[in-house]
C-alpha cells in the first residue's frame, strides 16, 4: 500500500503532508487510490483484514474498518465500502462466488436522463446504455450494475471490459472525490449474469444495513477533518478554537454513539422482522452527515484559510467530504422519514 500500512488512528500531532497521497492531478489521485484499493482486496483475500457482513454479529466491526480506512482516505473508503458491499450483496441474494484477485463496484445511481438497459440474449443477459457515478471505473474487474428490464429494475454481475465498459469522456470532473474515479461508464452488449430478482437488490434488508456503512465513512472523514482543528488548539491558547473544539468533540461523539447502536440494532435483527432497518438507515445517515456538516463547518471557523491554503491533506478531506457527503439525499430522506412517522402505528 506504497509503503504505508492502515491504521486505527493517525496521531493529533501527525504533520501535514505526510498523508498517504499528496497528487495534485485528478489522475494521480485516481492512480494512488486505485494501487490502495488493490492492496486492500490483497489483503482481504490474504485474510490480514476483515469486514464481517452485517448482521454477522459483527457489524460493528465492519462500521470501525469502514471508519478506520476512510479516517486515512476517503477515495479509498468509497472504493472499498463499494467492494465489501458487493461481497456481502452477492452472499445475500446468492450470486456468483466472488475470486481472489477480483475488485468489485456497486454501481446503482440513477438519476433522470440516463437509462441502462438489459436485454435477453440467449441464456443470458446483456447491458446496453450509460451508467453515471460509477465508482472505481478503472479500477474495478467486477462491478454489480442496476439495470432496467420489462417489469423494473434487476441487479446484474459483469465483468469489467475496457472495450465495452468506457468511462464517458468528462463526466467526473470532481476535485473532491477525484481519486474514487466515478465517471460514467457507457455499455456496449456487455454480457450480464443476473443476481437476484426483479427489485431484490433494493428490497432485501442489506440495502438498509449497507447505507449505514457509507455513514461510517463520512464519519471517518469528519474524524480526519477534525484533526486539524485538534492541532490548532494544542499550538496556541484560544477560547474559540476551543469552543468549536467542544463542540465537535460532542457531536464526533454522538455519531459514534449512534453507528455503534445501528451495529447492536442490525445484528440484533439482520433479516429485518421488525421492519425497522429502512428508519434506521434513514435516521443513522441523516444524523452523521448533518454531524459531519457542522464538523466541517466548525473547523473551517476555527481555523480560517490558513489550513485550507497550505495543508494539502487537509484541503482534501474537506473536498472529498463535501463531495461525499452529497450521496446524503437531504430533504427528500428526512421527508420519507418524515412521513413514515406521520402514519399510524399499526400501518407502519
Amino acid at each position: 500500500m506504497t509503503g504505508r500500512t492502515l491504521s486505527p488512528r493517525l496521531s493529533a500531532e501527525e504533520q501535514p503532508g505526510t498523508a498517504p497521497y499528496d497528487g495534485i492531478t485528478p489522475e494521480e489521485a485516481r492512480t494512488e487510490a486505485s494501487d490502495r484499493f488493490a492492496a486492500v482486496v490483497g489483503s482481504l483475500d490474504a485474510g490480514t483484514m476483515e469486514f464481517p457482513v452485517p448482521g454477522s454479529g459483527r457489524t460493528a466491526v465492519r462500521l470501525a474498518a469502514l471508519q478506520t480506512i476512510a479516517e486515512e482516505d476517503l477515495c479509498l473508503a468509497r472504493l472499498v465500502e463499494g467492494h465489501v458491499d458487493a461481497l456481502a450483496i452477492l452472499a445475500e441474494l446468492g450470486g456468483p462466488a466472488p475470486r481472489a484477485g477480483q475488485r468489485w463496484g456497486v454501481w446503482a445511481a440513477e438519476p433522470p436522463g440516463t437509462t441502462l438497459e438489459a436485454s435477453r440474449s440467449g441464456t443470458g443477459w446483456t447491458l446496453d446504455g450509460v451508467k453515471p457515478y460509477c465508482s472505481g471505473a478503472r479500477s474495478c474487474t467486477h462491478a454489480l450494475v442496476t439495470a432496467r428490464v420489462a417489469d423494473g429494475r434487476r441487479l446484474f454481475a459483469v465483468a469489467v471490459d475496457p472495450r465495452s465498459c468506457v468511462p464517458v469522456e468528462g463526466s467526473w470532473q470532481a476535485v473532491g472525490m477525484a481519486g474514487s474515479d466515478t465517471p460514467g461508464v457507457r455499455f456496449d452488449r456487455v454480457p450480464a449474469t443476473a443476481v437476484g430478482e426483479t427489485e431484490a437488490y433494493v428490497r432485501r434488508p442489506g440495502f438498509q444495513h449497507g447505507g449505514i456503512g457509507v455513514a461510517a465513512c463520512w464519519y471517518g472523514g469528519a474524524v480526519a477533518v477534525a484533526r486539524t482543528l485538534r492541532r490548532a488548539a494544542t499550538r496556541r491558547p484560544d477560547p474559540h478554537a476551543d469552543a468549536h473544539l467542544g463542540a465537535v468533540d460532542i457531536q464526533l461523539h454522538a455519531a459514534a454513539a449512534v453507528l455503534r447502536q445501528a451495529a447492536a440494532d442490525i445484528d440484533a435483527d439482520p433479516t429485518d422482522r421488525t421492519g425497522d432497518a429502512r428508519v434506521r438507515s434513514l435516521r443513522v445517515r441523516a444524523f452523521v452527515e448533518s454531524v459531519c456538516t457542522e464538523v466541517l463547518t466548525r473547523v473551517g471557523r476555527a481555523t480560517g484559510a490558513g489550513p485550507l491554503c497550505h495543508d494539502l491533506r487537509h484541503a482534501r478531506n474537506v473536498a472529498d467530504l463535501t463531495v461525499y457527503l452529497r450521496q446524503h439525499h437531504g430533504e427528500r430522506d428526512l421527508a420519507e422519514l418524515g412521513a413514515v412517522l406521520a402514519r399510524p402505528q399499526d400501518s407502519r
